[in-house]
């Protein structure tokens, strides 16, 4: 008897997933949330391209979006106890997504679902932001850890996010 003898090669399982995968030629839009200490705080999607797809996709992939951020909660946790800066770069990997996190003094995390934008881009993106977060925190009619729901704030966010992350 002789078996077939592997030569050190392991052969790769990949699973299918019932999402819709996105290649690198459509860009998915950019989601940016900022999380408190139990809530979102702040929510924002950006589409940085003309969208092109199915109508009834755009429901199913921007669910997908928030569950991807959802679950990369316990990774910024974890990354948060092994480095001492407050941008914690690159947490999580899907679907040719990654999400960046951003982590305040205050424990406010800063969290972006993009699809492999430059690390000095989003690093940039995030310390406008910041600037952004400080000046509103220092509003005294702004109680902490309370959704945002200033105009001017969201649009600041979408200015900054165009100019970094288009």
């Amino acid at each position: 008897w002789s078996r077939p003898r592997s030569r050190g090669k392991q052969q790769r399982v990949q699973f299918q997933t019932h999402f819709p995968s996105y290649n690198k030629a459509m860009s998915a839009p950019v989601l940016f949330v900022i999380v408190g200490k139990n809530e979102p705080l702040f929510e924002a999607e950006i589409d940085t391209h003309s969208s092109i797809g199915v109508p009834g996709q755009n429901d199913l992939s921007t669910r997908q979006n928030y569950f991807v951020l959802h679950s990369a909660l316990d990774l910024v946790e974890k990354s948060a106890w092994t480095t001492n800066g407050m941008y914690l770069r690159v947490v999580d990997k899907v679907n040719h997504q990654q999400v960046s996190t951003f982590l305040t003094a205050a424990n406010v995390k800063f969290m972006l679902l993009h699809g492999g934008k430059g690390e000095e881009v989003v690093k940039n993106f995030f310390n406008e932001v910041y600037g952004y977060y400080v000046k509103l925190s220092m509003n005294p009619f702004h109680k902490y850890d309370t959704p945002i729901t200033s105009k001017a704030f969201e649009a600041r966010v979408r200015a900054a996010a165009r100019a970094y992350l288009s």
